[in-house]
């Protein structure tokens, strides 16, 4: 990752673990100096809250129908589709904790630009989660390209699990092992999506300015 001062390895890992050993090394928490960016609101940092306290869905999403997440940022909005033949127990724990408003007014805590933003931690530290995971384990030829969204882990956890920190892929190809499970995809918005990848300071991999996640919107289709 250029101007990052790691290897590739260190930064991947970085990247995509929750736990706080490793996210606290790599500076991976919320913050930064608030300025203006064109499409994006000049907004406050949201204040942390606890995390857990959550219950995995009993059922799961009804296969026939087209679930979507629709996050309302302050940089604008953007769809994701979810991939329920990927990702099943993925999709329905991200559907429920939508539903109950666990996503409304948290952050983007983690923005590398040219590889992914990261959010889905309502305690802004990067070391939260619902209290409860699911796996899905990735197909072997998983790839994590522009809009794809997956789910972060910490090294020690299999394959595919997942609890509520999700990553988007901003850079071409993120070059990561099948080791993430992968939810869905960017299917309206990338700008947006792109707008709050450059929001990142290579250097510290955190936001340089706050971007918050108002809402994310659950639709369903046949």
């Amino acid at each position: 990752m250029p101007g990052a001062g790691r290897s590739k390895l260190q930064s991947v890992t970085c990247a995509l673990l929750v736990g706080v050993l490793a996210l606290a090394v790599a500076g991976c928490g919320g913050g930064g100096d608030s300025q203006t960016t064109p499409g994006c609101d000049d907004v406050d940092a949201p204040a942390a809250r606890d995390d857990g306290g959550e219950t995995a869905p009993a059922e799961p999403l009804d296969a026939s129908k087209t679930w979507t997440l629709t996050f309302d940022t302050s940089c604008g909005s953007f769809v994701v589709t979810l991939d329920l033949d990927s990702a099943p127990n993925t999709a329905a724990s991200l559907v429920s904790l939508a539903r109950a408003g666990y996503f409304d007014d948290t952050e983007f805590h983690r923005i590398v630009p040219g590889f992914v933003i990261q959010g889905g931690d309502p305690t802004q530290s990067g070391s939260g989660g619902p209290g409860y995971s699911t796996r899905d384990a990735p197909a072997a030829g998983a790839a994590y390209t522009k809009g794809v969204m997956a789910m972060a882990k910490t090294a020690t956890e299999a394959a595919g699990t997942a609890g509520s920190q999700f990553f988007i892929v901003t850079g071409t190809d993120a070059g990561l092992p099948p080791e993430y499970a992968v939810v869905g995809k960017v299917t309206s918005g990338l700008d947006v999506v792109e707008r709050i990848g450059k929001l990142g300071d290579p250097a510290t991999e955190q936001p340089t300015q706050p971007v918050v996640i108002d809402s994310v919107t659950v639709g369903s289709g046949s």
